[in-house]
């Protein structure tokens, strides 16, 4: 018995060793400082923007100038006509889906960047936001389960050669729909082919800032769309981490293609004047045998 708990012991402290030489193999040193918790910075444009946008400079909907080939531009205003009758538009976030590829680079909730040796977090909290960016230098694998947030390969990078990483480039591609922009239900195209790319670096000036350059490649748009967002850190020691429940008090119901509301008193309500109720075939109707 004590020879096989010796063998045991051995083989537990040989397996602690191997994992403690592969934690110092990973020199956090060289890469830049990420930790706390990040915000997205107040946007740029002057006005009234009702939450964030996809280009934090201009404001919300039409003010994003979405160089939108005319097919996509169409839907865009038939949806901003839904949303100013009472409809969702193209959006389905409402329903706690997540918000998908660009669209969470606008920083919706408290974010944090966890770095490991093959794989970089982006931990926000709220939906579905979260995201793990390869950094192990693989390639693309022949085939995986696209996603509203895509797959992503990173590559960090020392861009001026100080021996120590002062960029994360990252690459994001297989993705489901539908996906807008933002709020106002800008859309990408059908074919789910979009290509995200990002550069995503600390401020030379002020390292509390962190950028993240955006460019969105899709057949909805005339030509490549490139914004740049920020965040800012939060200068508390030990910042306050709200857990956020979007299921929680949320009224909203997605039937067929339709969205509803629940009312205060618990009865399905329509969102918009003249909407239909839903098929209810499956339903013993009042007065029914």
């Amino acid at each position: 018995m004590f020879y096989r708990s010796s063998i045991g012991a051995c083989a537990l402290a040989a397996a602690l060793l191997a994992t403690l030489s592969g934690a110092f193999a990973f020199d956090e040193t060289k890469y830049p400082d990420l930790k706390g918790q990040w915000r997205r910075a107040p946007n740029s444009y002057v006005g009234r923007t009702p939450g964030a946008t996809y280009d934090p400079s201009k404001g919300w909907g039409p003010a994003q100038q979405a160089p939108l080939i005319p097919e996509y531009q169409a839907r865009f205003e038939t949806n901003l006509a839904d949303q100013e009758a009472g409809g969702q538009g193209i959006g389905v976030t409402y329903t706690c889906v997540s918000p998908g590829m660009p669209r969470v680079t606008n920083g919706y909730g408290q974010t944090e960047f966890v770095v490991t040796p093959e794989s970089t977090h982006i931990l926000v909290e709220n939906i579905h936001d979260s995201r793990r960016i390869f950094t192990d230098g693989r390639d693309w694998p022949a085939q995986f389960l696209p996603g509203l947030l895509g797959y992503s390969i990173g590559r960090w990078m020392d861009t001026e050669g100080r021996g120590k990483y002062d960029v994360l480039e990252v690459e994001t591609r297989g993705f489901t729909g539908p996906r807008a922009y933002d709020s106002s239900g800008i859309p990408l195209h059908d074919d789910n082919q979009t290509v995200v790319k990002e550069r995503i670096y600390l401020d030379r000036q002020d390292p509390n800032t962190l950028r993240d350059e955006v460019t969105v490649v899709d057949s909805a748009l005339t030509r490549p769309w490139s914004v740049v967002k920020s965040f800012r850190r939060d200068s508390g020691r030990r910042p306050e981490w709200v857990e956020y429940v979007c299921g929680d008090n949320n009224g909203h119901v997605q039937i067929g293609s339709e969205g509803y509301m629940i009312s205060a008193d618990g009865y399905l309500m329509p969102t918009k004047k003249g909407q239909q109720p839903p098929d209810m075939k499956y339903f013993k109707q009042s007065g029914g045998k």
